[in-house]
């Protein structure tokens, strides 16, 4: 059993899709939160990262084949022991055949209790380095829709002291290799003394994003029109009841 909807979850069926077709009768099982398919398998040829677009397509091709189970709205609430293996239970009551295993991919947070001495400058609610918090938040951008960030970005409080890789995107799923890539170049020449090649930007990223944003498919009957594919529109809500003395 898989749960997750971003690029982990789609390697992950990948590689259990082949564990499939060597061992006959292996059931899979992919779980998605969200209560439409939406982005799940990506932007296929229209993503501007081949690879990317390629490992959608080759999930979405082992759900067509029967070889994954796909299940959708799926909000998972407990998990329940059932001889030696594990079951999951939604809030509506719904409750999913027991898995040998469960492979949980569904978000993660950068680990940083080794630097709890260190000083640092992070959003508090990204865990990102504050200076680029903005730009990596996946509520607004989407995978394709971040700029480059270099060594002015990453820089800490603590002299010398720079966050790169996936660590300076924090809790945001947005990040790319070829973003840490250059966040390396760039640090590397600041710490030469190179300040022209630091403050240079060697890479221009692509513009497809196939990101979506927490909660945007949950129903599937939502649509967004923000032009982003990470953000829903706005919508109007009532908290509360009627006011009191009526």
């Amino acid at each position: 059993m898989v749960v997750g909807n971003g690029h982990s979850a789609a390697t992950t069926i990948g590689v259990l899709s082949r564990v499939a077709k060597r061992e006959p009768g292996t059931r899979i099982t992919w779980v998605l939160r969200r209560g439409a398919v939406g982005n799940t398998f990506g932007g296929g040829s229209a993503d501007e990262l081949p690879e990317r677009g390629a490992l959608g397509q080759r999930a979405k091709k082992a759900v067509e084949d029967g070889l994954v189970d796909l299940v959708t709205g799926f909000r998972s609430e407990r998990v329940v022991i059932d001889g030696g293996q594990a079951a999951l239970v939604a809030e509506d009551g719904r409750r999913l055949a027991p898995a040998a295993r469960v492979f949980v991919a569904t978000g993660f947070r950068p680990d940083l209790s080794f630097l709890s001495e260190i000083r640092l400058d992070l959003d508090m609610r990204l865990q990102a380095p504050s200076k680029i918090a903005a730009e990596v938040d996946p509520n607004v951008h989407s995978c394709g829709s971040v700029r480059a960030t270099g060594a002015a970005d990453l820089e800490q409080p603590e002299p010398g002291f720079y966050i790169v890789g996936a660590k300076s995107y924090g809790r945001a799923p947005t990040f790319l290799a070829l973003t840490g890539f250059e966040q390396v170049r760039s640090v590397v020449a600041a710490i030469a003394g190179d300040r022209e090649a630091a403050e240079r930007v060697d890479l221009v990223l692509p513009d497809t994003g196939v990101c979506g944003g927490s909660g945007l498919f949950d129903a599937p009957d939502q649509e967004s029109s923000a032009g982003s594919c990470c953000a829903s529109s706005p919508q109007l809500i009532q908290l509360g009841t009627a006011p009191a003395g009526r």
